[in-house]
């Protein structure tokens, strides 16, 4: 056997058998062969070591601070964006509805003030942050002033969004058809939500009687002029849609004769009729003869008379009693509403000359004065049966106090009634009592009709006579005095 090969394998096994030293040190492994044995150890390599950078130009380093300082800026405005976004959105304080009134002029710093104050929102530096997002950075609107009501739990979101908008409460005054400008002043007046005073009674017919909605900022001027407004547009409209035909020839007289309208019926079926019969009228030159002018005369736009209209009124001479005048009085008498004025811009087509209340509500017309005289008759027998029942009902009443042993100052009154009834059964003048109710009658003014009169007696209602459909040259009324023709062409 060679020595050399058992070395080798004996050098072999030792390389199998060397093991780990202490604390995991790999013992120095032997020789393979006596040259390498000879030859000496060779030292570990030196470590490598970084070349340094070279300093980087200080506008370079300057850049660099700049990013960073922007995107921490960044991701702190991001953060507080979304928390502010957070405290935008969630519900609020209150914890009832509540109304809130900022006045015209008020900034918006005090707002949000008052708004933290009343509990309507929680925090007015977050209030302020949206608004000066929302408005001066996205140009959304500004606050208005108004009356406004938050809900329970608005939040600030909600609470801006009705102050930029303006969804302020609305209040709402009715003027009804017919009244006149003086007492639309008044009732304007009493409105408590309204403020300022109006600087002048409009004239009359000026204004258009409708629903009117307002804030709490708005003046009562400014209703007056709404209302004004509302008429001039109104108007102008619907007198490009008149009948041809029409007697008025402007929109000033059709606003006269629908004031007049206005007030002789309540019924808008009837306001068509009504105009057709002061159409008719005003083309035979016959006087209008209609109550409520006369109260005009007698007390302005100040309201009704505190008493039926007496022979002696139904006399006096003004500019508004249209038994004494020809034509449209001056001026209208009150606000008529819209259906008044299409009315007597497209009146009925019809005949009549007269009509006179049917006891329902309503008037019966006429062509004829045989035919009127017939109607107001029927309007008398029905008048009585009117004024027996409630002298029924107030003797019934007075009986029943009398047995209840009712205080005398408490009798009085229904007593007073039963004298009435029994006055005006017995004949006594009858007066009428409301307007329209025997609009074209000034018969019944002076006294109880005979219904043997009504049947032969000539025109009490001081117009021409009819011939052929005209009227008779010199015409004279039922006191023989010859009828004026009158001051304005009606056909012109």
């Amino acid at each position: 056997m060679s020595l050399t090969r058992d070395f080798q394998a004996t050098a072999n096994d030792n390389d199998d058998r060397i093991q780990a030293g202490p604390a995991g040190r790999q013992l120095a492994v032997l020789p393979r062969s006596p040259t390498e044995a000879l030859q000496p150890m060779r030292p570990p390599e030196p470590p490598t070591h970084d070349e340094p950078e070279p300093d980087p130009h200080p506008f370079l380093r300057m850049l660099d601070g700049l990013v960073t300082f922007f995107f921490l800026l960044a991701c702190l405005a991001v953060g507080i964006f979304f928390w502010v976004k957070a405290q935008f959105d969630q519900p609020g304080p209150l914890a009832t509805s509540t109304v809130f009134v900022i006045p015209k002029g008020e900034g918006v710093s005090a707002i949000a003030e008052r708004l933290e104050r009343d509990g309507v929102i929680d925090d007015r530096r977050v209030f302020m942050t949206s608004i000066l997002y929302f408005m001066y950075l996205k140009g959304q609107g500004s606050l208005k002033a108004g009356e406004y009501e938050f809900g329970k739990n608005a939040s600030m979101r909600q609470v801006l969004d009705t102050l930029v908008e303006g969804k302020s409460i609305e209040h709402k005054v009715t003027l009804a058809e017919g009244l006149t400008s003086y007492q639309i002043v008044q009732k304007l007046m009493a409105q408590s939500e309204l403020h300022g005073e109006i600087t002048e009674i409009p004239p009359e017919g000026s204004l258009l009687p409708d629903t009117y909605r307002f804030g709490r900022n708005d003046t009562r001027q400014d209703i007056i002029e709404r209302m004004q407004a509302a008429h001039k547009k109104f108007l102008a409209k619907v007198w490009e849609t008149r009948d041809s035909e029409i007697v008025v020839t402007t929109p000033e007289e059709a606003v006269i004769l629908a004031s007049i309208v206005e007030k002789e019926t309540g019924r808008a079926d009837e306001r068509p009729l009504i105009a057709s019969v002061f159409e008719n009228r005003l083309r035979k030159n016959m006087r209008l003869q209609s109550d409520p002018t006369i109260i005009y005369g007698l007390v302005g736009g100040k309201g009704a008379l505190d008493h039926p209209i007496q022979q002696e009124e139904l006399d006096r001479e003004t500019g508004y009693n249209t038994y004494k005048i020809n034509g449209l009085p001056p001026t209208a008498i009150d606000n008529p509403g819209r259906a008044s004025i299409e009315a007597v811009l497209r009146p009925a087509k019809t005949k009549d000359l007269y009509f006179v209340a049917d006891g329902t509500g309503g008037h019966v017309f006429a062509a004829s004065l045989e035919e009127h005289n017939k109607n107001v008759f029927k309007w008398r027998k029905v008048e009585r049966e009117i004024r027996a029942k409630e002298a029924q009902e107030a003797a019934d009443k007075a009986a029943e106090a009398a047995a209840g042993g009712a205080l005398d100052t408490g009798a009085a009154p229904d007593a007073s009634v039963g004298a009435a009834a029994a006055a005006r059964e017995a004949g006594a003048p009858i007066a009428k009592t409301a307007p329209g109710a025997l609009a074209t009658d000034p018969s019944i003014a002076s006294g109880a009709l005979d219904p043997d009169a009504l049947m032969n007696s000539q025109d009490t209602f001081a117009v021409p006579a009819e011939a052929g459909g005209g009227e008779a040259p010199g015409a004279a009324d039922a006191t023989g005095e010859s009828i004026p023709k009158p001051l304005r062409n009606p056909k012109r």
